[in-house]
This record gives C-alpha cells, structure tokens and sequence, in this order.
C-alpha cells in the first residue's frame, strides 16, 4: 500500500461512510420513499448501516497496523496511524446520533 493510500483512505472512508448513512437517513425519511415502501424497517437499516461503517473502519485500522504490506517509513506509518484512530473515533462519534435518537423526527 503506498504512502498517499495510506494518508488518505481513513478520512476518505469516514466521509464515505457519513454521507451514505445520512443519505441514507434523508432517503428513509422522504415521504416519498415511505409511500413507496410503507413497511421498510428504517431504523434497522440506519443501524446496520453505522455499525458497518464502524467495522469498516476498524478493519482499515487492522490492516494499517498489519505487516502484510511495506511500511514505507516510521514516519508514514505513525501519520496514517493517527490518521485511522482519528476517523474511527470520528466515524463512531458522527453515527451515534443514528443509535441514539429515532430515525425521523
């Protein structure tokens, strides 16, 4: 994995992961959707959705901390690092609205 991959993927994952759920979110709230499908289970999909994104972002942070590719140097490493705890914390920290309050107020 090269050095700007492993700079970029954290925080590119966490805005990926933010705007599908809120999208999804917007998506499950519009009257439009609940006249399509009036028996959609929103909340579980708002919840599974978060918890994936979560798992997602832990297993990037497994796989940074892995030694299956180079490490191209201490410096790259310990960034990218940072870089990944940071988006897990923000990705847990920006989902928690989804677990915490009902899906359409």
């Amino acid at each position: 994995m090269n050095a700007i991959l492993r700079l970029s993927l954290p925080l590119t994952l966490w805005l990926a992961a933010f705007s599908a759920v809120y999208g999804l979110h917007g998506l499950l709230c519009s009257s439009r959707w609940a006249a399509f499908v009036p028996e959609l289970p929103g909340r579980a999909l708002l919840v599974g959705a978060a918890l994936v994104a979560v798992a997602l972002q832990i297993a990037l942070l497994a796989v940074l901390r892995s030694s299956r590719w180079p490490r191209p140097s201490v410096a790259i490493h310990g960034i990218s690092m940072v870089l990944a705890t940071a988006a897990l914390v923000g990705t847990a920290w920006t989902l928690v609205p989804v677990l915490a309050t009902s899906h359409c107020l």
